[in-house]
């Protein structure tokens, strides 16, 4: 059995709350072990199961918007809770206990409970319109919030004093509340309610908790999941994502196991951060979402026994995009890692290739889902612009002046610098099928974007060669910031260069597809299960 360990916490904390439907999602939910779980779900590589550390009240509507829905998975606060449920029921604020007098306005983004005057309680609903909150008000202040279970009952109650949150009671299906988490961090045992349920392959039984209060939420974590590794074979492999806030508890809990250390992205950092690298030297093998990574990971010396292979999470596949049939020619700019010297001149080069390419647009790239980050974005580049002695007005906001509007076209200063909100993978799919160009100056370019134009045949211009783009054939590299205008029309003046570069990239692709990355999967299952070595990703370890 292979147990996938996530890293989904909010905050950290160990929970990871439903968002409000009408919330701005600030960062994706797509990260390692959610394309892990997708591959090994579509394809029945081996057996498998989620080992969920984190209090996920709906959890089960997280999945369904990751194609996961029938993933099996055994989760700690469901054990801790004693909830026996599985399956999702509908639950209706209006099944709920209120006061005869209780008048229900309906708002654009909840609906209020008055009794009066005065607001009783707020209702909140998620992405998909199920109720997931209930915040109840005494003398205009929040009193009470209900956190309910997509499974159809209050999971969880948190108790205000003052405005300020006292303590959280986490209950059972039935209502009891089960531990008392408070604000100091302590957590205390209900004494008429002290077992938890313990449900493995080899059938359910109530264990009862060690203690009456513990230190910390996450010491009743270790004891419960102590207890379900305890039923695991000795055979099963763990793989856990690496994160600060369960890798010294994973540490402690994995010792003499097989375990898999993924490593993704930025979300963990090793500057500085000895007492990381050693658990990772406890593991079997470490798992990078990249190159870069992969040779940060070579540097370590500590972590040189260790076998190491770079499995990007993302495959590859044949998927063309639109740019050939817009009449614009999109130029898709990352700009969140740059520096503000890199920014600066970029935009300078950028503003010289679109005063000769009247069809050319650039689209400033973010992944920051701030509200002011297109003001912030679109009023830098325009400042830049006056100071290069351009127009300004290129990086504005579309006009709804009625004025302007009736300006003739000759008079009116164009729009060529756009930008582009993209947190979700579905809006930055939709965004890379309409650009014409990948221009990422960071230093370390962003990986989904990359196999993204891969994909869909869309050249780059990079700082240095990838595993995704190969200099001079998908691609260029862009060493020095004096060449990007030449580097741009390289490809957008030269639909011959463009067209080979797509083909180029297809040709790459095919290696980065599915069943290569299924491949490499069974050979870091094999090694760990055998004890041989791993001749898979970029080197044999």
């Amino acid at each position: 059995m292979l147990y996938f360990i996530p890293a989904w916490y909010l905050n950290k904390e160990w929970k990871e709350n439903e968002q409000l439907w009408y919330k701005r999602r600030m960062q994706t939910e797509t990260d390692d072990t959610v394309k892990q779980i997708q591959l090994f779900q579509r394809n029945s590589i081996c057996e498998y199961e989620i080992l969920l550390l984190s209090y996920a009240p709906n959890f089960r509507h997280f999945l369904h918007r990751q194609s996961a829905f029938r993933v099996p998975y055994w989760s700690v606060f469901d054990a801790m809770q004693e909830v026996r449920r599985k399956k999702q029921a509908l639950l209706s604020f209006h099944n709920l206990n209120w006061p005869k007098d209780t008048e229900f306005i309906y708002t654009p983004f909840s609906v209020l409970a008055m009794r009066g005057n005065e607001r009783y309680a707020q209702i909140e609903f998620g992405e998909y319109g199920n109720l997931i909150q209930v915040d109840l008000y005494r003398n205009g202040e929040i009193n009470r919030k209900n956190i309910y279970d997509d499974r159809g009952f209050v999971s969880c109650t948190s108790v205000y004093e003052n405005g300020r949150k006292a303590y959280d009671q986490y209950l059972t299906e039935k209502g009891v509340w089960k531990l008392c988490h408070f604000a100091d961090g302590h957590v205390v045992v209900n004494p008429r309610s002290a077992q938890y349920l313990l449900r493995t392959p080899k059938g359910e039984e109530q264990r009862s908790f060690l203690k009456s209060t513990y230190v910390s939420m996450e010491a009743v974590i270790e004891e419960v999941f102590a207890a379900y590794l305890h039923a695991a074979g000795d055979a099963d492999i763990f793989c856990a994502a690496v994160q600060e806030q369960h890798l010294f508890l994973l540490d402690r809990l994995l010792a003499d196991r097989k375990v898999i250390f993924s490593f993704f992205g930025n979300r963990f950092s090793l500057d500085g951060n000895q007492a990381a690298v050693d658990v990772l030297a406890h593991g079997n093998c470490i798992v990078t979402d990249s190159e870069d990574n992969l040779t940060l990971l070579l540097r370590q010396e500590r972590l040189k026994d260790v076998a190491k292979v770079n499995i990007p999470p993302y495959d590859t596949r044949i998927d063309p995009g639109i740019s050939q049939q817009l009449q614009v020619q999109k130029i898709l700019f990352p700009v969140d890692r740059l520096t503000a010297e890199v920014m600066e001149r970029a935009v300078y080069y950028l503003a010289a290739y679109l005063k000769r390419n009247p069809d050319a647009r650039v689209h400033l790239f973010t992944r920051n889902a701030a509200f002011d980050r297109e003001d912030v974005l679109l009023g830098q580049v325009s400042g830049i612009l006056d100071r290069s002695g351009y127009p300004p007005g290129w990086a504005r906001k579309k006009s709804r002046n009625k004025f302007e509007v009736l300006l003739d076209e000759e008079d009116q200063i164009p729009i060529l610098f756009v930008v582009e909100q993209c947190v979700d993978e579905l809006s930055v799919n939709k965004c890379v099928r309409e650009q014409r160009i990948l221009v990422d100056l960071a230093d370390t370019p962003d990986l989904f974007l990359q196999i993204s134009c891969v994909s869909m045949g869309i050249p780059q211009v990079l700082r240095s060669a990838t595993q995704y783009m190969h200099h001079g054939k998908n691609g260029r590299v862009n060493k020095e910031l004096s060449r990007l205008e030449e580097d741009i029309g390289y490809y957008l003046d030269s639909l011959g260069n463009w067209n080979e570069a797509m083909i180029k990239s297809y040709e790459l692709g095919k290696t980065h597809t599915t069943q290569y990355l299924i491949g490499q999967w069974k050979e870091v299952i094999d090694h760990i299960e055998d004890n041989t070595s791993i001749a898979v990703g970029s080197g044999r370890f």
